[in-house]
């Protein structure tokens, strides 16, 4: 991985541009007024460009970047400021001053969600395996403008962390969390999207395993929810009882703890 900074840049965003290489254990180079292509082509690395208002990672070989947005958060967030239910929330039974872990975090659209529903006094931490990805959607949550104050406070208050599920959840203590989640369709979602295809070679892929599930139903004080494909096998798999949605590709699965 390389860092640089946004063409127009100038001297504290490069500052920055070096701080960012060095917690990523990264190699910055001076932008000099050339493309990322021309950058890549010197050297063929993943670059992060490291821009005044956000940060974008241009997968080498590719021409649109990736960057951190919100995604169906927006509108998710604007439905329950008019008084609207949102699925997620409901199977969750997430509550003001819930805690939540998502073990799936993508660009963190059940996160922010599960955020604004919990409210100041609740708890929702986020897992990406991805040390790149991780980062960037940290920044993301801490920088990007809704033009919702609400919101924005929502998104600043999750924890993000670069780890896997599994080690995470072997770690904690039992009854860390109201609420472990799990969305392995997140990676689906994000990858139809044109501009971040190339992502696929960035994301690390941990199926479940009883193993994951055994840890998830300690670590949850209250319940584990998975969402999947109405044809997934895996809510008979591992013991969801499935919330069935009808006219939705996908449903909620819950074990209650």
């Amino acid at each position: 991985m390389i860092i640089t900074t946004s063409g127009r840049t100038t001297e504290v965003m490069k500052e920055k541009a070096r701080n960012i290489a060095e917690q990523l254990g990264a190699t910055y180079i001076d932008r000099n007024k050339r493309s990322v292509k021309a950058i890549q082509k010197q050297v063929a690395e993943d670059c992060i460009v490291v821009g005044k208002e956000r940060l974008e990672l241009y997968p080498i070989g590719e021409s649109q970047p990736f960057f951190f947005h919100p995604s169906s958060a927006m509108f998710r967030v604007k439905r329950l400021l008019k008084g609207e239910s949102d699925p997620f929330l409901e199977a969750a039974s997430l509550k003001e001053g819930s805690s939540i872990l998502d073990c799936t975090l993508g660009l963190g659209s059940d996160s922010i969600t599960a955020s604004f529903a919990v409210g100041k006094k609740g708890k929702v931490t986020g897992l990406e395996g991805n040390k790149y990805l991780s980062f960037l959607v940290a920044n993301g949550l801490r920088q990007w403008d809704s033009g919702l104050e609400s919101m924005n406070q929502a998104m600043g208050r999750i924890k993000v962390e670069a780890s896997m599920a599994l080690s995470y959840l072997k770690k904690l203590p039992s009854d860390s969390y109201d609420v472990v989640y799990f969305d392995p369709m997140f990676e689906e979602e994000i990858f139809e999207s044109e501009g971040i295809k190339a992502l696929r070679n960035f994301a690390v892929y941990e199926d479940l395993s009883e193993e994951i599930i055994f840890h998830a139903k300690r670590a949850a004080r209250q319940r584990v929810i998975l969402k999947d494909h109405f044809r997934s096998s895996r809510f008979a798999q591992y013991g969801f009882k499935v919330i069935e949605r009808k006219s939705s590709k996908f449903h909620f699965g819950v074990i209650e703890g």
